[in-house]
């Protein structure tokens, strides 16, 4: 069939919440070969061709071809050369031959300096890989060494701690029941959290009691795993565990009956095999059609819990079922293929995770976990690709070791220190890139985190004995090294963070400034808070983002904590930005840094609203937030709203207690450190200054016992034009600080001038505008 009859090919536009035509000429390729992303056509059934050319003709003599992708993206297994590339796409048959018209002609450019990452081939990925039991973590031969080292030295790789504190316990306690599930059949946040942890529990049981039994070849240890593993198999998969019930319950299960098939295969019977195998394969369908044919994260990758199943559920379940059952080798196929191409539909090379970095703990420990199962089954390491090499950075620099809540997005740690599994995260990438900083961080965080392991957010999780006999055998321990002090910006282009991280590694003067205005809006754990800013510093939280992350569905998750009225942001005639259901208009409620770069004396940063603001507050034409963070000690915040008819703006910020207030100015004063900010100018007139202590419009049921935390609000009258300069200055309470300033407005600007107590002066210009008539 030659071109010109050849049918046309679907090629839709793409939209906020779709997977995008990559790559192409206006985003830079980061890693050879790049990845191919493009929107599927309708038929399930149909595969692509894809064409690769230095020649915009596609000559035979210089065209590669890749036929037969089931998939709508795709990972060449070759490294491309150097220079200009061109890329289309077609439907083809069988044979690979296509049988629609070729996509539209996408250009990209190689060049010397990127990671080379290429994906082997279906074909080649997995031919040589064992196919005896087991295959997590450890291969048969691998087993059998690790036995004698540790059998020499029971120290080896932590194995003597978790032997006795994470295997040996388990023989106390007899399998658990099935779960009741939730009375009436109506969702609980205590029963949710408490089959959390049982169903969790299950998982500790079978594999610490299976790999702890393998190692040592106790019987009476491997008989009780599997007295543990067939009664989870017997449970009803269509029943309370199942995912259509509770995904997250039933991602445990599925883990805990993958782990189970592989290390206790040889102690079952033929009978009991195919129990176990029929449970694991009827649950792993279940979360892989669900992936795969209705969350379509193929197709709409911002399904946070159905990609982070890929790495929870899929890749163990199909490396044990592998062989077993036909689809867990398509399945397989389909997770390696999706981590390699589409991870993270969250961030980009930066490194940066658009959900905050206590969303970036949970996905990157599930795919941490799955990277490590490939790397040691397989062979195929994905932390060679740039997202991997540098998402480290995230948590480094927008949640420091010392703060609790001075940072964004959902967080079950409920206002305590960063989770000690953040840590582990770094620990790990810390080994994959020699980074020294990470190994710090994983430092600071066990140092100052101590008995926190059987918290929720921890033990519900992890069992950090396992990930740490797990580490300890595959990766070296890195030496650590703290931050370095001329190394604090870091600006995540893809998710609209910014970060500044002063003084890190030195408590008594660190200052963590973040703030965000975000293209991916207030979707999934984002919440509204384009411009939005957080504070801490000398060792204490200051202005902080506000409410507790009790549970998802919570009258404080839904009516407060995500919506803009938590964060020192701005209010625009009493309204924020869209926070809500509707994942089209979440994604739309976005924002973008347009700069971040540090300067001579100060780091400045600018941030656009305008699109957050604008489905509540159509009149509003521009919002955008200057921030000067001046010779590492004060911040001016220049805001700056244009709207076409008059608007009231509440200017917000959030501490843990009440402040004092003056007619403009406010004051914080913590335990070790305080803040004290005055409005230097309006060019609509003085604010009115008030102070709420308390959530409102959230059930009281749902904090109780937990602190509870003031708002100022300073709110300006009505005008179209509003440029309000506002100036913060931190400080430890044992050394307070005051910076002078003064202005002029009189001209076409309004000069702000600084000066503090070394005599070192700084000007900030904000333009004015005036109202001559015609």
């Amino acid at each position: 069939m030659t071109a010109k009859t050849a049918p046309m090919l679907d090629e839709p536009k793409t939209g906020r919440l779709t997977i995008q035509y990559a790559p192409d000429a206006h985003s830079p390729v980061v890693e050879n070969p790049p990845r191919f992303t493009w929107l599927p056509v309708i038929e399930d059934e149909a595969r692509f061709v894809l064409r690769i050319s230095s020649d915009p003709t596609y000559p035979a003599k210089s065209t590669l071809t890749f036929p037969n992708i089931p998939l709508n993206f795709y990972t060449p297994d070759v490294v491309l050369p150097e220079g200009e590339h061109h890329w289309s796409y077609a439907v083809c048959d069988q044979k690979g031959a296509p049988v629609t018209a070729w996509s539209s002609s996408r250009s990209f450019t190689i060049t010397e300096d990127l990671h080379k990452t290429p994906l082997p081939s279906r074909a080649d990925r997995f031919a040589k890989t064992t196919r005896a039991h087991p295959r997590l973590w450890l291969t048969p031969d691998r087993l059998d060494s690790f036995r004698k080292e540790v059998a020499k030295e029971p120290t080896t790789h932590t194995w003597n701690i978790f032997y006795e504190k994470s295997a040996r316990p388990w023989m106390e306690r007899a399998p658990m029941q099935e779960p009741a599930g939730y009375p009436g059949h109506k969702r609980t946040a205590p029963i949710w959290r408490q089959t959390y942890i049982d169903c969790q529990e299950l998982l500790y049981a079978i594999r610490h009691l299976a790999v702890g039994g393998q190692v040592t070849r106790d019987q009476a240890m491997l008989d009780h795993a599997k007295a543990w593993l067939l009664e989870a198999a017997s449970w009803n998969p269509a029943g309370t565990t199942s995912r259509a019930y509770t995904d997250e319950w039933a991602f445990r299960v599925n883990l805990a009956l993958a782990w189970g098939y592989d290390w206790l295969f040889d102690e079952l019977t033929e009978a009991e095999q195919e129990t176990v195998r029929a449970a694991l394969l009827t649950r792993t369908r279940e979360t892989a059609d669900h992936i795969i044919k209705n969350a379509n994260i193929q197709l709409f990758p911002f399904d946070s819990h159905a990609v982070r199943a890929v790495s929870a559920v899929l890749i163990p379940s199909c490396i044990s079922l592998l062989d077993d059952a036909p689809e867990a080798e398509d399945w397989l196929h389909y997770s390696v293929e999706f981590l390699s191409t589409v991870y993270s539909p969250w961030g980009d090379a930066d490194g940066g995770w658009a959900e905050g970095p206590h969303y970036w703990m949970t996905g990157m420990a599930y795919l941490i976990d799955a990277a490590n199962l490939l790397k040691g089954y397989s062979g195929i390491d994905l932390y060679q690709r740039p997202f991997f090499q540098r998402t480290g950075d995230f948590p480094l620099y927008t949640k420091a070791p010392n703060t609790c809540r001075a940072t964004f997005g959902d967080d079950a740690t409920m206002g305590d220190l960063p989770s000690v599994k953040v840590g582990y995260n770094l620990r790990q990438y810390a080994g994959v890139t020699g980074n020294g900083a990470y190994q710090w961080y994983y430092d600071e965080i066990k140092r100052a985190n101590p008995g926190t392991e059987k918290a929720f957010y921890n033990w519900g999780w992890w069992d950090f004995n396992f990930d740490e006999l797990v580490y300890r055998t595959d990766f070296p321990v890195i030496e650590a090294v703290p931050p370095a002090d001329d190394d604090q910006l870091r600006w995540f282009r893809g998710i609209g963070w910014v970060a500044i991280q002063h003084r890190m590694q030195d408590p008594e003067n660190h200052i963590q400034f973040v703030m965000k205005s975000s293209p991916f809006g207030s979707v999934s754990h984002s919440h509204g808070d384009q411009n939005a800013f957080c504070l801490a510093g000398f060792g204490e939280d200051l202005a902080i983002q506000a409410g507790h992350y009790v549970a998802f569905n919570s009258t404080m998750h839904q009516a407060f904590r995500r919506q803009t009225v938590s964060k020192n942001g701005i209010l625009i005639n009493g309204k924020g930005q869209y926070a809500g259901g509707d994942k089209v208009m979440a994604m739309a409620s976005s924002g973008q840094i347009n700069v971040a770069e540090a300067r001579e004396d100060h780091v400045f940063i600018q941030g656009d609203a305008t699109a957050a603001y604008a489905s509540l507050s159509p009149e509003v034409t521009s919002v955008t937030r200057d921030v000067y963070f001046v010779r590492n000690q004060y911040f001016v915040i220049v805001d700056n709203i244009d709207a076409s008819d008059p608007v009231e703006i509440d200017w917000l910020l959030h501490a843990n207690a009440p402040m004092a207030l003056g007619e403009s100015t406010f004051r914080y004063a913590g335990e070790r450190a305080g803040f004290y900010g005055k409005f230097l100018w309006s060019e609509a007139g003085q604010p009115t200054l008030s102070q709420h202590t308390g959530f409102p419009g959230v059930d009281p049921a749902e904090f109780e016992g937990l602190p509870v935390s003031t708002c100022l609000t300073a709110r300006f009258p009505k005008a179209t034009r509003h440029r309000i300069a506002t100036l913060l200055v931190p400080y430890p309470v044992n050394a307070p600080r005051r910076v002078f300033s003064f202005l002029d407005d009189q001209g076409y600007d309004c000069d702000l001038y600084f000066t503090d107590a070394d005599d070192q002066s700084f000007k900030v210009i904000v333009p004015k505008t005036f109202d001559v008539g015609n």
